[in-house]
């Protein structure tokens, strides 16, 4: 039933936020000439996956998890769209096609190596990956793998659809701050 929820509101979305998408995607040409971020994630039971997100950051940052970037890779636009949560839209479009769910343990790297030891432990990617969760609206980042994979562990215990609206409510109201960026 999530998965058919997932995939009702990414289409409707998508096709309501078109002029939204559209509009940062424009603006996003003259802030970087590449509005788009496309990175490969670890999704469920670890397949590969290509994420999609509006870029925030230079062209030329290297590809490393938020936490290990610099504040000053942060385009004038992208401080706006993490502040938003803008540059998350485009992750509508992982959930339609079954990649993702809007909510679930957000989607790691390859290269973040404790992270996974710690996720696989706790057996989190049997699950989507998804666009917030309990980690997100706590400001549970990355930068901690091991209370990551154990908040993600609890949240997926406990995913009623009372808790699915509840943490996309809760994003969408602006609670937890995403990922942290070094300063």
């Amino acid at each position: 039933m999530i998965r058919l929820l997932d995939f009702i509101f990414a289409f409707l979305g998508l096709l309501f936020g078109f002029p939204v998408l559209l509009a940062i995607y424009i603006i996003g040409l003259f802030d970087t000439g590449s509005p788009l971020f496309i990175q490969e994630r670890v999704g469920r039971h670890k397949a590969p996956f290509k994420l999609v997100k509006f870029r925030t950051m230079k062209v030329d940052t290297a590809s490393v998890a938020s936490h290990l970037a610099s504040t000053s890779s942060i385009t004038k636009l992208g401080r706006f769209l993490r502040k938003t949560k803008l540059d998350e839209l485009p992750q509508l479009w992982n959930v339609l096609k079954g990649e993702m769910s809007l909510v679930g343990p957000r989607p790691n790297l390859y290269n973040q190596e404790e992270l996974i030891a710690a996720r696989e432990k706790c057996d989190v990617y049997n699950v989507r990956p998804g666009i917030t969760g309990l980690a997100q609206v706590n400001n549970i980042d990355m930068s901690t793998p091991e209370l990551l994979a154990q908040t993600d562990a609890k949240m997926i215990a406990a995913l009623s659809f009372a808790n699915y609206f509840t943490y996309i409510i809760q994003t969408v109201s602006g609670k937890g701050s995403g990922d942290r960026v070094k300063r």
